[in-house]
């Protein structure tokens, strides 16, 4: 059981030194969190707890909790609190990994919730990055991935029917388009454009996240021998990710 810990009242602000008193609040939640007395998914106090623990003003709380999630060490979802973020998940940016596997890999639960299926047509754009004709029919995913009851990120996927005509009777709670396709049309190459982007109130609110907090977003296009299989856009809060890459010849 993690100990009991002081609440951030001005006497243990002040020990943290002759710091601004925004930097003193971060200093004292970091300490709880490096200590083990804030675990991961401990409910962090509220804003309005903080300021009458604390004695200090709702602008300078405020911005010590924000700074804590841009660094990764909160998440802040909406209508719900914030919480001791877990470490980062991390994806190798030079790989097409299966994001269930990741996520077990480092002790986690993964889930899925599966947003749209669909057959649609394709338009201009979207034929031209398949290697398609305009108008013809492919099929759309978007799916939330959510490491243990966390969202992490938004798959919203175009996939060529004759290379998968079984993808949209599959059960993707079960099993990731990825695992999927690896299986009908064993990927051969791909392509990453990776960008830094804010998320739509759309997708800001099935990520649990403000409008504000920047995203990692991965642009991802796979093909199969010669021809396009899927063509993916993956959006991650930038406080619960990161990407890794190793080049050359460490000998």
């Amino acid at each position: 059981m993690p100990r009991q810990t002081a609440q951030p009242t001005a006497e243990t602000l002040n020990e943290q030194g002759p710091a601004p008193r925004y930097l003193q609040l971060k200093q004292f939640i970091c300490r709880q969190i490096d200590t083990g007395a804030w675990p991961p998914h401990h409910r962090v106090p509220s804003e309005n707890e903080l300021v009458e623990q604390s004695g200090v003003s709702r602008m300078t709380v405020n911005r010590a909790l924000r700074e804590l999630t841009a660094e990764g060490r909160l998440v802040r979802m909406q209508g719900v609190g914030t919480f001791v973020a877990e470490p980062k998940s991390h994806s190798p940016l030079l790989a097409v990994n299966n994001i269930a596997d990741e996520i077990s890999e480092h002790g986690h639960r993964h889930r899925a919730e599966v947003k749209l299926l669909r057959e649609e047509l394709a338009g201009p754009e979207r034929a031209l990055a398949m290697g398609l004709q305009e108008r013809e029919k492919l099929f759309h995913s978007v799916i939330v991935h959510y490491q243990d009851n966390i969202p992490v990120q938004i798959e919203d996927r175009f996939v060529n029917p004759a290379l998968a005509p079984n993808y949209l009777e599959q059960d993707f709670t079960k099993l990731t388009p990825n695992a999927y396709l690896q299986r009908t049309s064993p990927l051969t190459s791909g392509e990453h454009v990776v960008e830094a982007v804010t998320a739509t109130p759309d997708e800001a609110h099935m990520l649990q996240i403000q409008r504000t907090e920047p995203c990692l977003l991965i642009r991802r296009r796979t093909w199969s021998g010669k021809r396009v299989v899927s063509v993916a856009r993956l959006l991650h809060p930038g406080s619960r990710h990161r990407l890794e890459g190793r080049f050359g010849d460490a000998e």
